[in-house]
């Protein structure tokens, strides 16, 4: 690879890491939000290196490129062939610079959900008293953790809602309600799910809220009561800003 054509790369992979992270949400599909500083940076690097590989090449002027003749000739290995150069390997590295400016990945959903097992749920030992607010706004690892770790029973009857989108595919009776969530990076993505009951599946990757109440079953606040929900109403919603996390959406819910 010429040395044009590295500068080239350099500007396009800067230019296309501020595009994702400066001037759009995409890069929230590949790291989580604290890092998007860091992407700035490194996209604003990446291009002050090329632009400066550029200056420092133009300067050279031709007198440098006789000298650049000179030494290819010593790399000639007698037969018209010479071995200087990157490999040609390294034109694939364009690729994934031309995906930041053309291309953006599909966000993680229901496939990614289906092909993952439910995360784990911290453990809580104390809860205080749950608000009178009817229904109450939840994530869905708070309505989990009252489920099977509250021993006070306190979610029992309590209207709740829930807010995620729907899973693909139906496993026995009722559908998943999911969020995805990012520590890091995509590939530590993992899946908080509640199973929801008695209300008709939205078509898989839809954002919804759904109010109901716990589904009974299993022993309350132990891990043998399922983390489910009767539904009572299902409303579609945008999908929020901070789709990557189980927290309450920053979206406005009806």
């Amino acid at each position: 690879m010429r040395r044009p054509l590295q500068m080239t790369l350099l500007v396009l992979s800067g230019v296309g890491l501020l595009r994702v992270s400066l001037f759009t949400d995409l890069y929230l599909r590949y790291v989580n939000e604290g890092m998007r500083w860091l992407l700035i940076a490194s996209g604003a690097l990446l291009v002050l290196l090329g632009m400066a590989d550029a200056v420092s090449y133009a300067r050279r002027g031709e007198g440098d490129e006789h000298t650049d003749h000179g030494d290819h000739e010593d790399n000639d290995d007698g037969h018209g062939h010479h071995h200087s150069g990157a490999p040609g390997a390294a034109w694939l590295l364009f690729l994934p610079a031309l995906s930041l400016l053309f291309y953006a990945p599909p966000a993680l959903g229901a496939y990614t959900a289906s092909r993952q097992p439910p995360k784990a749920i911290t453990h809580e030992d104390d809860f205080d008293p749950l608000p009178a607010t009817s229904p109450l706004p939840m994530t869905l690892s708070d309505f989990i953790r009252r489920v099977q770790q509250d021993r006070t029973g306190a979610i029992e009857g309590h209207t709740v809602r829930l807010t995620g989108f729907a899973g693909s595919g139906k496993q026995g009776d009722g559908w998943t309600l999911t969020r995805i969530v990012i520590s890091c990076c995509a590939a530590d993505a993992q899946s908080v799910k509640v199973r929801i009951h008695g209300t008709p599946a939205p078509p898989a990757n839809t954002w919804v809220a759904v109010t109901g109440t716990w589904h009974p079953g299993g022993t309350l606040g132990t891990s043998s009561a399922p983390a489910a929900l009767d539904g009572r109403s299902v409303h579609k919603i945008p999908k929020p800003a901070n789709a990557y996390t189980d927290a309450l959406p920053l979206t406005p819910t009806r």
